[in-house]
């Protein structure tokens, strides 16, 4: 179960969890092109093949992106927005995409929202803590009824003392209910046989440097005195560099 997420969707396919489950393998070029687009200010260096199940909430100087047949999920800190409408007009249709997506929650903060554009025209957005409503445009969607009703609160652990004003659903798993709902999967539900789950949709990750400053990957060697984990992103940078290595 996923605690943080900031990702935004641009999809053209009529059934992206079919897409998903048939399609493991993410362009790397489409990737690294999209990185590029969208981050021209920057310069972008691959270091990774990994999964939503380590990269859905990167740092602010990392992004990471899944190009797949008419699917592509860009994770990046620019859409974790308390005002999901204040998302840059470059990040709502990239791709020229029929419906734009975006889900962030940070369950550590009791936040999350999520949003829909569809031809880069706003249709609902919301975004909230358990307490207070951040942003609510649009008009609700038919699949929100259970959760306004209370079907799905709070579970607060023992000694707790909830706010009496406190919403009656959690807004990580509520943005987690708009992400099954279009895209067919959940970041945070336990896992289910059969069920597709963050760790099985790969990434293409990249870093952000300002721009000149990108150290050169050909100076980037292994050294004697590095930790495993520096070791291990090093070697996923040559690997993928080569074209033959994933990390999960």
């Amino acid at each position: 179960m996923l605690s943080k997420a900031s990702s935004l969707w641009y999809v053209d396919a009529l059934d992206p969890l079919a897409v998903l489950r048939a399609n493991h393998d993410p362009d790397p070029d489409a990737a690294l092109a999209l990185a590029k687009q969208l981050h021209a200010d920057r310069d972008v260096l691959p270091i990774m093949v990994g999964t939503l199940g380590g990269c859905a909430g990167p740092d602010a100087d990392e992004v990471y992106i899944g190009c797949y047949p008419g699917v592509t999920v860009v994770c990046s800190t620019q859409s974790a927005l308390v005002h999901p409408t204040a998302l840059p007009e470059l990040l709502v249709r990239p791709l020229a995409s029929e419906h734009t997506y975006l889900i962030a929650f940070d369950a550590a903060h009791g936040w999350g929202s999520f949003a829909h554009w569809e031809r880069g025209e706003f249709r609902r957005s919301f975004s909230s803590t358990r307490v207070n409503i951040l942003e609510d445009e649009g008009l609700p969607l038919v699949w929100e009824r259970p959760y306004w009703a209370g079907d799905h609160p709070v579970q607060w652990y023992p000694g707790d003392l909830p706010d009496p004003q406190t919403l009656p659903f959690d807004p990580p798993d509520f943005a987690d209910a708009a992400n099954h709902q279009w895209l067919g999967f959940h970041y945070r539900a336990p896992a289910t046989d059969g069920a597709l789950m963050p760790g099985d949709i790969s990434v293409c990750g990249f870093t952000l440097y300002p721009k000149g400053q990108a150290p050169d990957p050909a100076t980037l060697m292994l050294r004697d005195d590095e930790s495993d984990i520096d070791a291990k992103r090093r070697r996923s940078l040559f690997s993928w560099l080569r074209g033959r290595d994933r990390v999960s």
